[in-house]
């Protein structure tokens, strides 16, 4: 049986618009009265991490006001928790603590109470089995991990938590086809192994799992036809698990198991050559979300318009160098 697939459009991009995804970018953080960018406050510290680092893989910080940036993630800041959140007026969230805390790195606009905030929000969600939650409502999500530990270690307080504990519950997740899943006994997927790989990547834990087993599910995420990466079986294509996949594959050090020519294509094709931005598909309406992935996996695989990134925390390489954590 023939699996699910999407035909590259013979007139599709084949070339890097570069100027064009830093025009997109631009305009996307004017369009503040526009039912999209409304729509998506909810999100909008991940939104603000996405242009940031898109632009500085690009060179193009100039492109957004940086003390606007800066205002508005002390503005999501909560004091008593020491929390991020997504806009201002919103419960802080891992999710977003991670977001601010890499857009703080990346411009080394780092403050004292930013850090020792972060440590306590972080260290007070991390539960007696070694997960996390996301909030004070409880949610528990292998993508907290992966947060909490990339978040720690960028800061340089990976002893804030408990990292043996927080391993040992990644590990409780893992699957009989090498994959994970967002807890135990769930169906792997290739954004929750970005995370968990992440997670065993940063506390030096690797060699915990079957690295091969692993690489061959991750390599047969590649389709055929388009040469695009699924997130799991029978799904379509979709440029963000062009990073999840890619980076993933990366931190295991198989990346001769891909065809990068044919997945370079694929990510190519989803560009729109009129506005820029990238799509999910060919074809598709763009975002900053696939368009950050789209240009980071296009860093991995080469493209010399693009700053490398780094592999593990989605950030300029030259920051984490910075920081001492490579």
């Amino acid at each position: 049986m023939e699996r699910k697939d999407v035909d590259l459009p013979a007139d599709a991009p084949k070339a890097f618009l570069r100027q064009q995804h830093i025009d997109y970018i631009e305009q996307w953080n004017k369009r503040k009265g526009e039912f999209e960018y409304v729509m998506s406050e909810y999100l909008r510290m991940s939104g603000l991490y996405w242009c940031v680092t898109a632009l500085e893989l690009l060179d193009s910080r100039d492109k957004l006001d940086t003390a606007a940036v800066l205002k508005f993630i002390d503005e999501c800041f909560d004091d008593a928790s020491g929390g991020f959140s997504a806009s201002q007026g919103h419960d802080p969230h891992l999710l977003y603590t991670l977001s601010a805390v890499q857009i703080l790195c990346i411009y080394d606009a780092m403050q004292q109470k930013y850090v020792d905030g972060a440590c306590k929000f972080i260290a007070a969600l991390q539960r007696e089995d070694g997960s996390f939650q996301g909030d004070e409502w409880g949610e528990v999500d292998t993508r907290f991990s992966f947060c909490a530990l990339a978040a720690l270690s960028l800061l340089g307080k990976l002893d804030a938590i408990n990292v043996d504990a927080a391993v040992q519950h990644v590990l409780r997740c893992l699957n009989f086809d090498g994959g994970f899943g967002v807890g135990t006994e769930s169906e792997s997927h290739a954004g929750q192994i970005y995370c968990c790989v992440g997670v065993l990547t940063i506390a030096n834990r690797l060699y915990s799992i079957d690295q091969t087993k692993l690489g061959l599910w991750l390599s047969q995420r590649q389709l055929e036809r388009s040469g695009g990466f699924n997130g799991r079986p029978e799904k379509l294509p979709d440029v963000c698990y062009s990073w999840w996949v890619l980076s993933s594959i990366q931190m295991l050090q198989c990346q001769d198991w891909i065809d990068a020519d044919r997945l370079k294509a694929f990510i190519l094709a989803c560009q729109d050559d009129e506005s820029g931005g990238f799509a999910d598909r060919p074809g598709d309406m763009v975002d900053p979300f696939h368009t950050l992935f789209g240009i980071a996996a296009l860093s991995m695989l080469g493209e010399s318009d693009i700053d490398r990134v780094n592999c593990v925390y989605c950030m300029p390489h030259r920051v984490i160098q910075r920081l001492g954590l490579a």
